[in-house]
């Protein structure tokens, strides 16, 4: 069995780089640390990209990071590192246990907080179930379950005075009870929220128990620290994607 993956990310997401040792090289190629600062792919979210560097100075670029998977392809608590093609060599050569630095590519983390916070607010300007979710570092769309139409400069206006009221975020957690009592707090309707710890990770944005209370629901994705960070972001494009379905594409503004 692989190991397990300790997911530094999910208590700090600006931690840009982690001291960490090999626990498995895949036959695809595909490297298991045994911690990382490197988000996998899910929740609507793009996985990060970045690096690995080894004692001797060689590195090895990551394009992409993924969940792990065991044979029958039921997912496992392993994160893998997806190397960048070419570096065939080098993979080789890599033995477990062997010392490296897992480095993401800052720039384009920082994009995806930005936005997947930005989609947060959006579920507050809009309070209807998300059918739909992808978050990448050029833009962000979600899919809404509704009939009725949407106005992109209102809803371009709502998210910059969100953003520019700096409400700051919490990450916090609740248990499989509260959440069973208070299934208001799932917004999406195609991704479930992690069970089998007894706690599920919450963001809040803004002030518990007060009006300044924007939204709150479990999620495991990276958030900046306050809405101000996020920046410009607009509405590029509302459509209807079906007689049920509204999509809502956010970008940053030139």
């Amino acid at each position: 069995m692989t190991q397990a993956t300790l997911d530094l990310f999910r208590d700090d997401a600006y931690l840009r780089e982690c001291s960490a040792h090999i626990a498995a090289v895949q036959a695809d190629g595909g490297i298991v640390l045994d911690q990382t600062v490197f988000y996998p792919l899910g929740g609507g979210q793009a996985g990060d990209s970045g690096a690995l560097l080894l004692a001797d100075g060689t590195q090895i670029a990551i394009a992409d990071t993924r969940k792990g998977k065991d044979g029958a392809g039921n997912p496992t608590a392993a994160i893998v590192h997806v190397p960048a093609p070419g570096q065939e060599a080098a993979i080789a050569a890599l033995q477990a246990g062997a010392a490296v630095t897992a480095r993401i590519d800052w720039e384009r983390r920082h994009r995806l907080m930005r936005f997947h916070t930005a989609t947060h607010l959006l579920c507050h300007l809009v309070p209807q179930l998300v059918n739909g979710c992808s978050i990448t570092p050029d833009y962000a769309r979600l899919d809404f379950n509704m009939t009725d139409p949407l106005d992109k400069e209102w809803l371009t206006a709502g998210i910059a005075r969100l953003v520019a009221a700096a409400h700051p975020l919490t990450v916090a957690s609740i248990s499989d009870e509260e959440l069973d009592t208070n299934p208001q707090l799932v917004k999406s309707m195609s991704v479930q929220s992690p069970r089998g710890t007894g706690r599920i990770r919450t963001i809040r944005i803004g002030d518990a128990g007060s009006d300044t209370l924007i939204n709150l629901q479990p999620c495991g994705g990276t958030h900046v620290a306050n809405t101000a960070e996020i920046g410009a972001v607009v509405v590029t494009k509302i459509e209807k994607k079906s007689a049920t379905t509204r999509r809502v594409v956010l970008g940053f503004a030139p």
